[in-house]
């Protein structure tokens, strides 16, 4: 889906994020950008999340020789154009054809990691092709733990190195903009209309995601949901797989069947950290999901500080966790 004047916002090419997530109000179905624009509950937290990050300041230095510059970092073995990776988005594939293909291959041209999410519309299969650098996997303890081992065996035959365990999520959270575009609860016949009108009103999405960009399935989970069509078909099945009983004993379980690096997604809390640390795990990311599933906990960037004093004294595997955290704030 080409980048269009007309749909830019005043008629130019998008230039800040702001500018793209206009772009991307106007292009998409309602349902769809309301999904990933939006958190949970209230969307206290998100909103937190963003003024947190906006009031942290650069300590500004000058006559310093600046003159060659380089962001250029090494992280879990890993040599990164800049501190960045490009985070695990669920459903990528609805938002431009084949999303998380070009994901991959624009985090390639860069340098930088692309982390595959587990409910991504491209199969991990399809992805590892179109990247020229081996990828990040994300993954859920479920309950289904031959799938989840399964999918770590797929993860690993296409080259990937890093599984991003992600553990906030036991329970998914409320997000009322999903019962309002109907991708929550039991439609009637005049919410399903309204919903299919919502795809329909978007004839240049249709055609280039919808028609061009298909299937759009679970690409990770057609095996688990044989003969499902769309992601709706899969939504039971995901719902079902979070586990509320997870606990720091199953990250032993990972290990198990897991031998390359592993970083724990979700962590926000100092002492939290501190036993991964001391469970061995070799990176951590710290995060409240993006806000989007549990409403009122703190942002991140309050929270990353106390996180990263708990762990700079400690050795990881080791040295890199140290350097991850110094530079990277993961």
């Amino acid at each position: 889906m080409g980048l269009s004047r007309r749909d830019a916002p005043l008629g130019l090419a998008p230039g800040s994020v702001g500018d793209w997530r206009e772009y991307a109000r106007r292009r998409l179905p309602r349902q769809f950008f309301d999904y990933i624009d939006g958190g949970a509950g209230e969307e206290i937290t998100m909103r937190a999340n963003s003024g947190a990050l906006a009031r942290v300041e650069i300590r500004q230095r000058v006559l310093r020789d600046v003159s060659k510059r380089s962001t250029a970092i090494e992280l879990l073995g890993e040599d990164l154009s800049m501190p960045l990776i490009l985070a695990p988005v669920g459903l990528a594939g609805v938002y431009r054809r084949r999303g998380e293909v070009q994901a991959a291959r624009a985090a390639s041209a860069f340098g930088l990691p692309f982390c595959e999410s587990t409910v991504s519309i491209c199969g991990v299969e399809e992805v590892a092709k179109a990247s020229s650098r081996p990828l990040w996997y994300q993954l859920y303890i479920m309950r289904d733990r031959v799938y989840a081992a399964d999918l770590m065996a797929r993860a690993a035959a296409v080259g990937v190195g890093v599984l991003v365990l992600t553990v906030d999520l036991p329970v998914v959270g409320a997000r009322y903009r999903d019962w309002r575009n109907g991708l929550e609860g039991k439609l009637g016949l005049r919410a399903s209309f309204r919903k299919a009108w919502d795809l329909a009103s978007h004839p240049a999405w249709l055609f280039d995601v919808g028609v061009r960009g298909g299937p759009l399935t679970f690409g990770n989970l057609e095996r688990a949901v044989p003969g499902a069509s769309n992601p709706t078909a899969f939504k039971a099945w995901v719902d079902a797989q979070f586990d509320p009983s997870v606990t720091w004993e199953d990250l032993a379980w990972v290990r198990d069947n897991w031998k390359g690096k592993i970083v724990l997604k979700g962590v926000l809390d100092a002492a939290d950290a501190l036993e991964a640390v001391r469970r061995g795990v070799d990176g951590l990311v710290v995060s409240n999901h993006g806000g989007r599933q549990l409403d009122s906990a703190p942002p991140v960037a309050e929270a990353l500080p106390a996180i990263a004093e708990a762990v700079a004294g400690l050795s990881l595997h080791k040295q890199n966790f140290r350097r991850g955290v110094e530079r990277t704030g993961l």
